[in-house]
Parts: structure tokens; C-alpha cells; sequence
């Protein structure tokens, strides 16, 4: 699957890619074309097809010519379609049909009750295009609403012959709009920005989403927008203009640098890096015993291109060298207020700063823009390989100090607890604040649940990281319960095993037990470059919290008899 990620291959910016729409376009179309367009052809030669599409240097014109393919293959499939709507203009309001509501259409989620989407003023039933999908079930994320953020996505659908395509399952017209649900303005959420609606919501105030399993590895640097969302307090509105960073020693003097400063005057670096939430996969947890925490999936991680200086430079413009500096903890506070004044805060002890100190980033960009406003615009403090707790967003204040930060988030939560623990007996002052994320592996592809098309082997896909710069040596995948074990295919993330911040896809084609009765348990474990693997159990790292979970990542999927 050709995407951003190998894009750095042949020294090509991954944030001008992302912008311009051009590789999740032909990542796709490696997709389409090696699922579902030959599916008739071999297993064989498709996987050739994806690795040809892979690698060389060839693979950059192709990416782009199959993203052309798709265009051509709609074309000829439904050629048909073609003459019916050659003179309509996709999504434009027609004489002749009935116009519906937004709650009318909000009824038809499933292949039971008839699919629906809209685009612009267009309602469309595309319930009997599900099956000859291209893009697979992708189509259902925006069931029971507009499409127009989905094909956003993708750039082969702003192409004549999809519109065209699309007019052939018109039904009706909308007029209404979808409006923002008024707050009051005494709401402290009520300045919170619009977020992206392929975003699932594990919390509304303050808001905490993750992004569908099925858009997950779509490309190596994680879109903006579909970047998983951690809120512990109300979004701030930070002026730009009067913003200024303050830096200095516990009840001491602080020095303040103004944006302009640390965009223009500071030399800036980027780092490509993975934020994992310390409670991503807490939903396995769930599934042992009550925990309290937000119930995160598989997708509470995501990973971006951070830009600005390194925390290093930062403390030297402001006379601070942090080798020799006489303090024990660098804290982080952030802009973020609750209605009671709590600010959100988080702190890394001074041998980590210094361990790390060319490659944290008090980030301005993300991804080659302004940080959104969901990820900390103006600032945010990147710890590459920390947890996403420590990683201060809307940061406002660096201050060097003997103590760790109060922050009830660094003294009352984020730490770990043996599975003996419960909140009957727990001591937190007992606990070490959660610092370096241990190894980490999930399966994307198939999905839970999923129902396969073949009884003889399955293509499995996931993501595999580990914290503290170690990269991933083996990612292993098994469908008989563990009893024995495939290495999957690794593909190189661009960074060096022992200072590896990103995260690193996998994937490997796995025989299924002709035992089976319909169902059946695929499992993966990763094993990082200090050998560290996953643990087999939830029981045994069971937590209050639900924090680290890391066991193998299991999933179950219906096979043809």
C-alpha cells in the first residue's frame, strides 16, 4: 500500500502530500485495486501487485496512475450509468423528487433500514452499492448522514465519474442544514472548535474521541483532524498576538518568549512521532473487571510531523543550561482551565529532559500547519516516546524546579497498580508517575466482527510501537490461539531502532485452521528492540485505572463454512 509513509523513501515532504490530498488518494487506489478490483485474480499476484506498489523507485508514478486506474474502472463498470445524470450536476437540488429531513435520513444507518447519505442537497440510497464498494465498508461511516467529510478523504472521488455514479442512487433533496447544537455562553465548552465526524466520541464534555479502526493506518502521519483527541478540561482561546511563553525556576523570575520569537528567532526541528494515550485499549480491561477511565479502543494513538524548537534551545535563549542546571523536575502547565480554576499540568524528571533534550519539541506545528486548536494551538510540549499525559498541551508555562508538578494528574492519576489494587486500598504516593510507554500491538484489518470472504487464509494488518525510542523487531500473528505464530512483514518506519518515535505498520497473510466452526481468534504480540514483548493476559496487568494495557491485542471474525 503506497501512502505518505513511503514518501520519505525518495526525500519527499509528507506534510505537503497530507496537504495536497495526493497519497491517501493513491493509497487508497493500491487498495481498491489489490482487494477488490481483481479480486478474481490470485492471492499470489496480488500480493506481488502491493509490493511492487511497495517499493522502488517506480511505486511514486504508480501510487498516482492507479488513483487514475479507479477513475477508469468506474468508468467501465458503470458505463451504463454514464447517460443518466451526464447533464446533473452532483448534489444540486431536481424537480421531481421528495425532500427530506435531517432526521429522516438520520433513520437509515443500516443495510436493514436502507442506507442513506447526503451531499449537498442530494439524499442518496446506496444500499445496494455496499457489496461493490471499492473502498469496502469505509461508505458506512457516513450512513445516516453527509459523505462530503469522507470524500474529503479521498481525492480519486473528485473525479466526473464518480459524481456521475453517484446521481444513480439519488432519491431525493435536503434542504436543511446540520447546525451545531447551540450552548449557552455561560457553557465553558461552548468555544470547543468543530471536530471531524468520522471522530467517535468516548466523551462529550470535554470532549475525547478516537478515530474509526478502518481510517487508522489510511496513512503514516495521522490527518489533523482525524488525530485521536485527549481533553481533561475546556479547549482555551488563546490570542496569538499577546500569547507569551514563560520559562524560569519555582518562585523565581519568569522569562516570557513571544511566538513570533519561537517560530522566527529559534531554530526549528521536526519530529515524526506516535502519541499514545496511556488509556488506549482500556476497553480490554473493561471486559475483567470495572476500571475507571474513558473507554478507549484500539485507536486512542496517532501519530504527526512536530515542528519548532527543541526544549534545549529554548532554555538557552533564556540563559538555562539544562546539564548543569540544579533541578529535579521540569514542569509543564498548560492554558486549559476548568470552571473551578484547575489547571492541567504534568512534569518529566530532569534526567529525561536531559536524555531527550534535542528531541523535544515545544511545538507550533503540526503536521506543516498551525497546531488545531484540539491539539494545543498555539503550543504544545512533544516528550517523544512518553505518555500523551506528560505531553502539555496549550502549554504557557515551562518551570524548572527540585519537585514534580502538584498536578492532579501527575500525583492522582497516570500511574500503575498491580491487578491487587482497587480504589479500597490504593496509595498513589506508592506509585511512580507513568513516563515511557511499554510495547504496543493492535490488528486494524479485518476488524472485530468482521466476516471474511475466504475459508482458507486471511490478510492481517495492524500497528506496532513501544516507548522510549525502541523500535519494533517483530510483530507475530497467530489464528489458532496462540499455538503457533507467523512473523509478519515490517515495514521500516524511516527512523533507527534504538531512536525510533513513530510507529511502525505490519502485515502478513496467515493460513485458517480448517478446524474451525465459523469463528475464529486472531491474535498479535509485538516484541520490541530490547526484546520486550506483550504480555499474553489482561488479567495479570489488570489496573483501577485501565492504564498500559498492552496484552495481546485479540480479535474474532466470522469464516465461511
Amino acid at each position: 500500500m503506497w501512502s505518505v509513509r513511503n514518501a520519505s523513501r525518495f526525500g519527499v515532504s509528507c506534510p505537503n502530500l497530507l496537504r495536497n490530498n495526493v497519497f491517501p488518494s493513491a493509497s487508497s487506489a493500491c487498495n481498491v485495486l489489490g482487494k477488490r478490483t481483481y479480486k478474481e485474480e490470485s492471492r499470489r499476484d496480488g500480493r506481488e501487485r502491493r509490493n511492487n506498489a511497495r517499493y522502488g523507485a517506480a511505486s511514486m508514478f504508480a501510487g498516482v496512475t492507479l488513483a487514475t486506474g479507479v477513475a477508469l474502472y468506474y468508468k467501465k463498470k458503470y458505463s451504463t450509468y454514464s447517460l443518466y445524470a451526464a447533464t446533473v450536476e452532483a448534489g444540486t437540488l431536481r424537480d421531481g423528487l421528495p425532500t427530506y429531513s435531517l432526521a429522516d435520513v438520520r433513520e437509515h444507518k443500516t443495510v436493514k433500514d436502507r442506507v442513506w447519505v447526503t451531499y449537498k442537497n442530494g439524499v442518496y440510497d446506496v444500499t445496494d452499492y455496499l457489496s461493490q464498494h471499492p473502498g469496502g465498508n469505509k461508505i458506512m461511516l457516513g450512513a445516516g448522514g453527509s459523505i462530503e467529510p469522507f470524500w474529503d478523504m479521498y481525492g480519486v472521488h473528485k473525479q466526473p465519474e464518480m459524481y456521475k455514479l453517484l446521481e444513480k442512487f439519488r432519491i431525493g433533496n435536503i434542504t436543511e442544514m446540520e447546525e451545531r447544537k447551540a450552548l449557552s455562553e455561560d457553557d465553558p465548552y461552548a468555544n470547543d472548535p468543530r471536530r471531524h465526524p468520522a471522530l467517535i466520541p468516548s466523551a462529550e464534555k470535554p470532549y475525547n474521541a478516537e478515530p474509526p479502526v478502518s481510517l487508522l493506518m489510511q496513512d503514516f502521519l495521522t490527518p489533523n483532524d482525524l488525530f485521536f483527541v485527549r481533553n481533561h478540561l475546556p479547549v482555551p482561546n488563546i490570542d496569538p498576538e499577546s500569547f507569551n511563553l514563560e520559562i524560569g525556576f519555582e518562585n523565581g523570575k519568569m522569562r516570557g518568549l513571544t511566538l513570533d520569537v519561537l517560530k522566527k528567532k529559534l531554530p526549528s526541528k521536526t519530529v515524526a512521532t506516535t502519541v499514545q494515550c496511556a488509556g488506549n485499549r482500556r476497553s480490554d480491561m473493561v471486559k475483567i473487571k470495572p476500571v475507571k477511565g474513558l473507554n478507549w479502543g484500539i485507536a486512542a494513538i496517532s501519530t504527526a510531523e512536530w515542528t519548532g524548537p527543541t526544549l534545549n534551545s529554548v532554555l538557552r535563549a533564556c540563559g538555562v543550561d539544562i546539564d548543569t542546571v540544579d533541578c529535579g523536575h521540569i514542569q509543564f502547565e498548560g492554558l486549559d482551565k476548568g470552571p473551578d480554576g484547575t489547571i492541567y499540568g504534568a512534569s518529566i524528571p530532569i534526567e529525561l529532559a536531559r536524555m531527550l533534550k534535542d528531541d523535544i519539541i515545544v511545538a507550533h506545528q503540526m503536521n506543516g500547519v498551525d497546531i488545531p486548536k484540539d491539539h494545543g494551538y498555539p503550543l504544545r510540549i512533544i516528550i517523544p516516546g512518553v505518555v500523551g499525559a506528560r505531553q502539555v498541551k496549550w502549554l504557557g508555562k515551562i518551570v524548572l524546579s527540585k519537585d514534580e508538578s502538584t498536578s492532579h494528574w501527575q500525583q492522582r492519576d497516570y500511574k500503575g497498580f498491580n491487578s491487587s489494587i482497587d480504589w479500597h486500598n490504593v496509595d498513589f504516593d506508592s506509585s511512580v508517575a507513568i513516563q515511557f510507554l511499554p510495547v504496543q500491538s493492535a490488528i486494524c484489518e479485518p476488524e472485530d466482527g468482521e466476516t471474511l470472504d475466504d475459508d482458507e487464509e486471511v490478510t492481517v494488518k495492524g500497528y506496532a510501537w513501544s516507548g522510549g525510542g525502541r523500535g519494533i523487531y517483530r510483530v507475530d500473528v497467530s489464528a489458532d490461539g496462540g499455538k503457533t505464530w507467523t512473523s509478519a512483514t515490517v515495514e521500516p518506519n524511516g527512523q533507527s531502532p534504538y531512536k525510533s518515535w513513530a510507529w511502525t505498520f505490519w502485515e502478513v497473510t496467515v493460513p485458517i485452521p480448517k478446524e474451525h466452526e465459523g469463528k475464529v481468534e486472531l491474535i498479535c504480540k509485538a516484541c520490541d528492540s530490547q526484546y520486550n514483548v506483550q504480555p499474553d493476559s489482561v488479567e495479570g496487568i489488570w489496573n483501577l485505572r485501565g492504564c498500559l494495557s498492552n496484552a495481546w491485542h485479540r480479535i474474532n471474525v466470522q469464516v465461511p463454512k
